[in-house]
């Protein structure tokens, strides 16, 4: 017979055994949790310096003063100017409008951006940490935070920067929907709320919700205890509320169609790998192939599965992600053959899923140290194309309106007037005095008077459209002695546009001298009487 005392003494024995593990086990996960926060702490530093560093250096351009500009305006011009041609970036001109009754600086209102910026970093950790897990999440947010592209539309008060995070929050809402075994509310409400801001953060964030419900139509057993047509109808659900919640912007598409876009130029081959080396983070060739070969090795492992259903989750995460990637491109590229509307800004919201996929194959790689050298190389090459962006701009060239505007200012005399070759023109104008009046405490030199555009005394909603008519030229301008004109966007150098050759042929009949000044983009011309 077996010693009562002996068993009893084995089962004390096995308990306390069981309960050391589980005390060490719960000893390193904290460690893990605290080790995991320290990292993202010291790399949120680096990225709150990388983004601060230098973020006036840029001139402010025609664009932002535009933000600027737009969000002062009274409440009754402000929402009518909305409804009439500024709906696509409506939520960021809301809360820059609020932000700016804090201050007015360029750094302030920059700064806006950049704290949007910021909060794609713990988002894009969870958002990675619902797909895969730490480590990838760790690696994803570090090379967010020195990538040159995220780190370019956060210091520019435009809506990039704002629509980067509410997409990333919302793809984080929908995985988190799509992979927890029993729905939540909270995330059901998060993702729809979301969603709905980020369209109304940019129009084309509609790509990004056609690419959630593309990727649902590949999803057959991820979830465990509920089926796929399940899935399907809770999203439908979703779909329909947001659907309901955007139909004003799908209002305001319809009734202004292509017309805030038609600037844009049908792409070619060149734009697109434009694009994937600026996605990829401003370092060339070089950077963007080992991103790409970081990709590819957390796509092969899947090999043939891949085009399959996802009938796993390690297959249907990376599909989300390729389809995220892929599909808003492609889709815009074919549509372009018909209507340009190919803008590599607009699909910063790719950005992402470009990081998180590449953190992936990092991780994957099966040497330490082979993650280690990858993941280095990727963040030398992309803080080298962040310090050549501090002195070379990429992706687009800022022009030269509020240096135009200063120039005026500086060289007017008292009587002189000024028009604009576009009305919209007038917006840089109005910012780069609103700047002088603060840095001067309000005691800014009178500028020449605003003729063309002009609705009120003061700044109108009104005044961002049209163009000076010939019967408004031969009569307003002649009773001044000097006129100063500033044309942008009026066609190509020595092809004019019809509105500029007629200005020309007006004031030239009663200014018979002229004198220029070239600026990036903008022209300031002075006409005067002998």
């Amino acid at each position: 017979m077996s010693d009562p005392r002996s068993e009893s003494s084995l089962a004390s024995s096995a308990v306390g055994s069981t309960a050391a593990v589980r005390e060490r086990s719960h000893s390193t996960q904290q460690s893990i949790s605290w080790l995991s926060v320290l990292t993202l702490a010291l790399i949120g530093a680096a990225a709150t310096a990388l983004r601060f560093l230098f973020l006036t250096r840029k001139p402010f351009w025609f664009d932002e003063a535009f933000s600027a500009e737009i969000a002062r305006l009274p409440w009754h011009g402000f929402l009518r100017l909305l409804w009439w041609r500024e709906a696509n970036m409506s939520l960021y001109y809301v809360l820059l409008r609020g932000w700016l009754h804090f201050g007015s600086s360029p750094l302030f209102i920059r700064s806006f951006s950049v704290l949007a910026s910021l909060a794609t970093l713990p988002a894009i950790f969870w958002l990675s940490c619902k797909l895969f897990d730490r480590r990838v999440g760790l690696i994803a947010v570090a090379l967010l935070s020195v990538n040159a592209y995220h780190i370019r539309y956060a210091q520019e008060a435009r809506s990039y920067s704002l629509f980067v995070l509410l997409a990333t929050l919302s793809s984080g809402f929908f995985v988190a929907w799509v992979r927890e075994a029993a729905p939540s509310p909270r995330n059901h409400r998060g993702y729809i709320l979301t969603s709905v801001l980020a369209v109304y953060a940019h129009f084309y964030a509609l790509l990004l919700i056609a690419s959630q419900w593309l990727s649902v139509r590949e999803l057959t057993g991820v979830r465990r205890s509920e089926p796929h047509t399940a899935i399907s109808s809770a999203m439908r659900r979703a779909w329909v509320w947001i659907g309901l919640a955007v139909l004003p912007l799908l209002v305001f598409v319809g009734k202004t169609g292509a017309g805030q876009i038609r600037w844009i130029q049908r792409p070619g081959f060149q734009d697109l790998l434009d694009y994937w080396e600026h996605l990829a983070g401003n370092a060339g060739l070089p950077l963007a192939l080992l991103c790409t070969a970081a990709r590819l090795a957390a796509i092969l492992p899947l090999r043939g599965r891949l085009f399959r259903p996802a009938a796993s989750w390690d297959v249907w995460r990376v599909q989300f992600l390729l389809i995220w990637m892929i599909f808003p491109v492609s889709l815009t590229l074919l549509l372009s053959s018909a209507r340009p509307l190919f803008l590599a800004r607009y699909f910063a919201f790719c950005l992402p899923a470009l990081i998180i996929l590449a953190a992936a194959g990092v991780a994957s790689l099966r040497k330490a140290w082979m993650a280690g050298v990858c993941l280095a190389a990727m963040l030398l090459l992309s803080l080298q194309g962040t310090l050549s962006y501090y002195d070379h701009d990429f992706d687009l060239n800022r022009d030269g309106a509020l240096a135009a505007a200063d120039y005026v200012y500086d060289h007017a005399l008292p009587g002189d007037a000024i028009l604009f070759h576009i009305a919209e023109g007038r917006v840089s104008y109005e910012f780069a005095a609103s700047l002088r009046a603060r840095d001067l405490h309000g005691s800014a030199k009178t500028g020449p008077e605003i003729i063309f555009p002009r609705h009120t005394e003061q700044f109108d909603y009104r005044d961002v459209t049209g163009k000076p008519t010939r019967e408004f030229l031969q009569s307003a301008p002649r009773q001044y002695p000097r006129v100063w004109l500033v044309l942008m966007s009026n066609g190509n150098p020595g092809h004019p546009d019809a509105t500029t050759s007629m200005i020309e042929q007006s004031l030239g009949d009663f200014f018979p001298r002229l004198e220029q000044a070239q600026f990036p983009s903008v022209e300031v011309r002075l006409y005067s009487k002998p």
